[in-house]
C-alpha cells in the first residue's frame, strides 16, 4: 500500500508548525508531498490540490495511520479542554488556535464566547483565528465547520504559525491562545518554539492560555525487558556465535539514538522494579515566553537495591490557571500527581487507555548504575527547545561517551529499540546462524546476495564463508552500511575485498552487477531500515517484482539457487481488543461537537458506510491496553518465494475457543527460513519485537461457548502490484 509522507521543503521545524510547502494562488492552495512505495522504495511527487475532493484523494492513507482519531476519541482530553476554554474564553475574545487539526478547540472558543460574560475588553470585536498548516487537514476542517454551522464564525489560515503576521493574517495581536501541539516527550511537536513565536509577534502581554502550564516528571527503574531494547553489547556477548556486531571497544558503533522513546509502560508493569519515588523534571508556563535550554541538577533517594537502567517520564498539564482542571500521561501506578487533590477526578486509576500519549523510556547506557537502597543518585536533565535528556553522574562521563562518539561517527549505526533488541536476542540469532548454516553444508556458494539492510546476515554470510562473495543491497543503509561493515570486518574474520554494497541501489541485478557470476544464496531477514512502523506484508517487498524484473532476475540466478527466507506464511488471531477499539471507533460528537464527517478519512471502525471499512494497521499488540486471544491461530494464506508471487487469495474458519467479545484480527507473517528443518522465525502478538497488522470489525460480536456467534471465517486477498491486503470475515 502506498503511503504518502509530508516531506520538508524547507527548513527542518518542529511538527507543531506542520511544515509543508504550499503554492498559494488566489483560487486554491496546492501542496507537494512525497508519495513512497515501501515495497520498492520508489518515490515520486505529488500535488494535493485544495479543490481537490473525494476519497480517491491520495492523502487519505496517512490520515488513516495518523493519530488524530485516537486523539480525538480521548474523552478525558477534550472534556478537560472543553471545561478550561469555557473558563478562560469570554466575549469580545481573540482567539488563536495553533495547530487547529479538525477545528475542535477553535469550536469551543467560538461557542464559549458566543455564551460568555465580558471579561476580557479589547477594541476589536471578538474572533477566532484556527492556524492550520496541513492543507489536507485544512480541507477536513473546513468539512468540520461546515457541518456544525460554524464557517463564519471561525477564520481558517492555512499557514504555519511562525508564517502569520499580525495585521497582514489577523488584524490584531490575540487575547487567548489555545492550542494542543504535545507528544508523549511534551517538546516534540516544538512546543518551546511555537509558544516562543506566538509570544513575541501574535499575543497581546500578559495573553491567557490553555493550557496553562505543564511539568514533566519521572521515576527510576531496573526491568530487563528495557534492557535488552538498548543495551547490544552486553547481550550478543551471550549468544557465544563469534558474530560482533558491536566489537570490544566499540560499544557505539550500533545502538539507539540518545532520546527518550514512547511506550506503554502499563504493559511492562510486571517486569519494572521501582527504584524512586516519582520527581518533578522540568516546569512550562505557557503564558510566558519559554526559555530554549534549562538545565537542572536532581538529587533522587533510590527506595530499594538495585540497577538504575531507565528513567521512565511523563507530564501532567494544568489547563486553567486556578489549578482545578488537569490531565496527566503518568502510568497508572502513579495514581494522583503531587501538589494535586486527591478528589481531583481526573487522575482516577481507571483512566481509558489511549495511544496519541504515552509514557517514555529513557535508557541508561550499558548494563545500568548498581545502587543501594537510600543512596542519593545525581540525575543531570537538559532540555532543548524540541527534546529532554538524562544524564546520571555515576554512569560513564559523558566526555568518555562522546571520544566513543567520536571515534564511531562516521560507520556509527541508529536503529529502533526493537532491531536492537532483536538482534541480541539469542534464539533469534541461533535461528538466523542454524539456517544459513544447513544451506551451506556440503557446498560453498560462489556469490551470496543480501536483498535487504541485514547487516546481520552480511556479517553471517562473510564470517562462515572464506571464499563466497557477499553483494548486499542495503536499500535503506546505502554508505552507512558500507562504512559499518568497514569497521567491524576485522572482528568478524572476513576482509572487504569480499563484501561490496552497491552503489546505486536498483530493484533488479543484472550479470554487470554480479562481476558475470551467478546468484547462488538470496537471502533476506527481511529486514528494511525505516520500514519498521509498516505492516508485516510489506518486508514482502524484497521478492515482489513484476514479470520484466523476475525475466532479468532469473538471468542472474543459479539453477540451484537457495532463497531466505523460503516461505511465508500470513497467520490471523481473533482477538479481544477493547481500548484499541475504543480509540478507533466512530466519531459522532465530541464534547456537542459533530466530527462525523472525519470517520472515512481518519480510517474509524464502526458505524461507516457498507461499502466501506477500516484500515488495516500496524501497531505492537501487546501495548494495546487490555488484550485476549480468542481463537487458535490461523494459517491464511503462504508465500513460496521461489516462485512469482501473483494475486491470491485465502481462507481460514475460526474456532473461538474462548469467550469474550471479538473486536479484530491481528494479522503478521511467520518467515519460513529453512524447508528441511522448519527454522521458522514468528513475529506474532506474544513477540514483542515486531509489529503486527490490526483490522478492527465494523462491530464487535459475542463469541465463545455462550456468545450469539461461534463460528466465522477470515479471508485475506494479497494484490502484490500494491502490497496490500485485503481482509474480511463473515459469519458462518
Amino acid at each position: 500500500m502506498a503511503f504518502l509522507l509530508r516531506h520538508l521543503l524547507t527548513r527542518s521545524t518542529p511538527n507543531s508548525f506542520r511544515p509543508s510547502r504550499t503554492m498559494s494562488s488566489s483560487a486554491a492552495q496546492r501542496l507537494f508531498q512525497l508519495k513512497l512505495d515501501p515495497l520498492t522504495g520508489n518515490s515520486e511527487w505529488v500535488i494535493i490540490d485544495e479543490q481537490d475532493q473525494g476519497p480517491e484523494n491520495p492523502f487519505e492513507p496517512l490520515l488513516a495511520t495518523t493519530s488524530y482519531l485516537d486523539m480525538l476519541n480521548d474523552s478525558r482530553r477534550n472534556r478537560a479542554f472543553r471545561e478550561a476554554i469555557d473558563k478562560t474564553v469570554t466575549k469580545n475574545c481573540r482567539v488563536l488556535d495553533i495547530g487547529a487539526g479538525t477545528g475542535l478547540l477553535s469550536m469551543m472558543a467560538a461557542r464559549a464566547m458566543s455564551s460568555g460574560d465580558s471579561g476580557v475588553s479589547p477594541s476589536a470585536e471578538g474572533m477566532v483565528t484556527a492556524c492550520e498548516s496541513y492543507l489536507p487537514m485544512v480541507k477536513l476542517l473546513r468539512k468540520v465547520l461546515h457541518l456544525n454551522g460554524m464557517g463564519r464564525k471561525i477564520n481558517v489560515i492555512n499557514k504555519r504559525s511562525d508564517e502569520l503576521n499580525v495585521g497582514v493574517d489577523i488584524p490584531s495581536p490575540a487575547d487567548v491562545l489555545v492550542s494542543e501541539i504535545l507528544d508523549s516527550e511534551l517538546l516534540g511537536e516544538g512546543l518551546i518554539p511555537t509558544l516562543q513565536h506566538a509570544h513575541d509577534k501574535l499575543l497581546v502581554e500578559n495573553a491567557k492560555t490553555v493550557p496553562y502550564r505543564a511539568a514533566t516528571y519521572g521515576q527510576l527503574v531496573e526491568s530487563k525487558f528495557l534492557w535488552k531494547l538498548h543495551d547490544l553489547y552486553n547481550n550478543e556477548v551471550k549468544a557465544l556465535d563469534n558474530i560482533y556486531l558491536v566489537p570490544s571497544g566499540q560499544e557505539t558503533i550500533l545502538s539507539i539514538k540518545q532520546q527518550q522513546f514512547a511506550m506503554h509502560c502499563d504493559a511492562i508493569k510486571e517486569e519494572i522494579k521501582l527504584l524512586s519515588e516519582p520527581f518533578k523534571i522540568f516546569e512550562f508556563d505557557f503564558s510566558k515566553r519559554p526559555d530554549s535550554h534549562e538545565e537542572t541538577e536532581l538529587h533522587i533517594k533510590t527506595t530499594d537495591n538495585g540497577s538504575v537502567q531507565a528513567v521512565i517520564s511523563w507530564w501532567i498539564l494544568q489547563l486553567d490557571c486556578e489549578g482545578t482542571i488537569f490531565y496527566s500521561t503518568a502510568p497508572k501506578w502513579i495514581s494522583v500527581p503531587f501538589n494535586v487533590n486527591k478528589s481531583q477526578t481526573p487522575f482516577s486509576s481507571a483512566r481509558n487507555w489511549c495511544d496519541h500519549w504515552k509514557q517514555c523510556v529513557w535508557f541508561i547506557p550499558g548494563k545500568g548504575i548498581r545502587v543501594s537502597k537510600d543512596e542519593e543518585v545525581h540525575l543531570h536533565a537538559i532540555h532543548t527547545d524540541i527534546s529532554i535528556s538524562y544524564n546520571l553522574k555515576t554512569q560513564l562521563p559523558r566526555t568518555q561517551i562522546e571520544q566513543h562518539d567520536l571515534l564511531a561517527k562516521d560507520s556509527q549505526l541508529f536503529l529502533s529499540p526493537e532491531r536492537v533488541a532483536i538482534y541480541g536476542d539469542s534464539e533469534w540469532r541461533l535461528s538466523m546462524l542454524t539456517a544459513i548454516k544447513n544451506t551451506l553444508l556440503g557446498k560453498t556458494p560462489s556469490l551470496c546476495v543480501v536483498a535487504d539492510d541485514s547487516i546481520f546476515l552480511t556479517i553471517l554470510v562473510a564470517h562462515l564463508t572464506q571464499k563466497s562473495h557477499v553483494i548486499s543491497l542495503f536499500p535503506g543503509l546505502r554508505d552507512k552500511g558500507t562504512q559499518y561493515l568497514q569497521t567491524v570486518a576485522d572482528a568478524n574474520g572476513f576482509s572487504m575485498d569480499r563484501v561490496e554494497v552497491l552503489q546505486n541501489w536498483k530493484t533488479c541485478l543484472t550479470m554487470l552487477d554480479t562481476h558475470q557470476k551467478k546468484v547462488d544464496l538470496l537471502i533476506g531477514e527481511p529486514f528494511y531500515y525505516g520500514n519498521e512502523g509498516k505492516l508485516p506484508w510489506q518486508n514482502l517487498r524484497f521478492c515482489l517484482m513484476n514479470e520484466k524484473e523476475r525475466t532479468m532476475l532469473n538471468s542472474v540466478l543459479s539453477e540451484d539457487v537457495v532463497i531466505m527466507p523460503c516461505k511465508g506464511i500470513l497467520r490471523a488471531c481473533a482477538m479481544s481488543l477493547p481500548d484499541l477499539w475504543n480509540s478507533r471507533r466512530c466519531l459522532k460528537k465530541i464534547e456537542g461537537l459533530d466530527h462525523s464527517v472525519v470517520n472515512a478519512t481518519l480510517g474509524a471502525c464502526g458505524d461507516l458506510p457498507e461499502a466501506q471499512e477500516g484500515p488495516c494497521l500496524p501497531y505492537f499488540v501487546w501495548q494495546c491496553g487490555e488484550i485476549k486471544e480468542l481463537s487458535e491461530i490461523l494459517r491464511v494464506m503462504e508465500f513460496d518465494f521461489s516462485k512469482p508471487i501473483s494475486p491470491c487469495t485465502g481462507k481460514a474458519k475460526v474456532e473461538f475457543i474462548e469467550t469474550g467479545i471479538c473486536h479484530g484480527f491481528v494479522l503478521w507473517i511467520d518467515w519460513v527460513m529453512d524447508v528441511e528443518s522448519f527454522t521458522v522465525l514468528a513475529t506474532g502478538p506474544v513477540h514483542r519485537y515486531w509489529k503486527q497488522g490490526v483490522k478492527l470489525l465494523s462491530k464487535p460480536i459475542s463469541v465463545g461457548p455462550h456468545g450469539s456467534e461461534r463460528t466465522t471465517e477470515i479471508e485475506a486477498s494479497f494484490n502484490p502490484s500494491s502490497g496490500e491486503i485485503i481482509v474480511k470475515h463473515c459469519l458462518l
